[in-house]
């Protein structure tokens, strides 16, 4: 990941994004620009929202900030896709009525491609409005020239529609006070938490805690079945200690949510985090009164249920993530748990973690759907949520 943005160029940018990507090859041109046309409209969306919503929309600013982000990484993708470098696309759209042309240009900064001093704007002005829409207009023509052949003069009218898109792209970013070069980097930030290179866990929050205060790293927990007087309740046990108090769907139609407490157990196995768990074991961090209140207190075991009955509405959408693998839940589904953690310690874990949280839970789930029974096992040493068949 890049460490100072403050000298970022333009190679160096479309070099770090081209790892980001996840689609490649000449077939995924239509592909790319799909998002092109996306991140466009979505970033027009915002201007939109913000009109239409002005008092009450909040976060106008980071998003627009994110969604030139965006646009900037799918026009690097369809330069790339086309050997086309962005540096060179850059050069062109740096000074009005300039022409493309090869080389010379690594040396290129995303800084340089703007002003100095740049009004800050909070609300979308009407030049900003303008640019927009000529950027929507560019991204237009730029799908027709797609649509055609792979010859070099084919490519050279590519080209200068993407110098005409760039172009468009730096006045917007002009005229709504975001700096490119942070747009940039924001977007490699994102899409790395999103999709790492290297997949480093990090360490749990409560690692300097006594043994007493922690959550567990191995834990063994049997889930069952049981009817009691008419009514079928999940019960939990481990060591032969009850965990909880007996569950139902909570629901009018059943939709086997009693056995949710597995997600809670995968936020413990894979993310070292669960507000939930810690009180349910008595292991909140009581010599901490400061954490105790805020991280382990009511508040945030509020917040954990409220994002696993969010997760849960989504997954019974899709089949409860059957056949998802790694990396195949929605970007935009991740961020939204990440809105709901905003400020408590599960905010510290990247997105990626989050997933692998979200499908192990999820397998489990499956599972005792299936069996009605499990056995579960937490390996926090190899941020593993296990399962396996429960003797009867």
């Amino acid at each position: 990941m890049i460490d100072d943005f403050a000298s970022l160029t333009v190679d160096r940018y479309a070099q770090e994004a081209a790892r980001t990507d996840q689609r490649k090859g000449p077939g995924t041109v239509g592909f790319t620009m799909l998002g092109l046309f996306g991140e466009t409209g979505s970033l027009l969306a915002e201007a939109k929202k913000k009109q239409r919503d002005a008092a009450s929309y909040l976060g106008y600013a980071p998003a627009v900030t994110e969604e030139i982000g965006d646009v900037l990484w799918y026009l690097a993708a369809i330069a790339r896709r086309h050997q086309l470098a962005l540096s060179d696309i850059a050069a062109a759209a740096q000074t009005a009525g300039a022409t493309f042309s090869v080389g010379g240009n690594t040396a290129l900064t995303l800084h340089a491609l703007q002003p100095e001093h740049m009004p800050q704007s909070r609300e979308p002005t009407p030049a900003f409005e303008h640019s927009l829409l000529a950027l929507a207009g560019e991204v237009g023509l730029l799908a027709r020239q797609v649509e055609g052949g792979t010859s070099n003069r084919h490519k050279a009218e590519i080209a200068a529609r993407l110098v005409t898109i760039m172009r468009c792209l730096i006045r917007a970013a002009n005229d709504s006070g975001v700096t490119l070069e942070i747009a940039a980097f924001k977007n490699l930030q994102k899409i790395f938490d999103r999709w790492p290179r290297e997949r480093v866990y990090p360490a749990p929050s409560d690692d300097d805690k006594d043994a007493e205060e922690q959550l567990p790293r191995k834990m063994v927990i049997d889930v069952y079945e049981r009817t009691v007087r008419g009514q079928v309740y999940v019960f939990q046990r481990s060591q032969g200690v009850y965990v909880g108090d007996r569950l139902t769907d909570n629901a009018l139609e059943p939709d086997d949510y009693r056995f949710h407490d597995v997600f809670h157990y995968a936020y413990v196995a894979v993310l070292g985090w669960s507000p939930v768990i810690r009180a349910l074991l008595r292991r909140k961090r009581k010599s901490d009164p400061k954490l105790d209140d805020a991280e382990d207190g009511a508040r945030a075991i509020l917040i954990e249920e409220g994002v696993t009955s969010w997760l849960f509405g989504q997954a019974q959408q899709l089949n409860f993530f059957e056949g998802v693998k790694r990396g195949g839940l929605p970007l935009d589904m991740l961020k939204h748990v990440r809105q709901f953690v905003a400020g408590y310690e599960a905010d510290r874990c990247p997105l990626w973690l989050w997933e692998e949280a979200i499908l192990q839970g999820y397998a489990a789930f499956r599972f005792l759907q299936k069996n009605r029974r499990g056995r579960i096992g937490i390996d926090f040493a190899h941020r593993r949520l296990r399962i396996k068949e429960l003797p009867q």
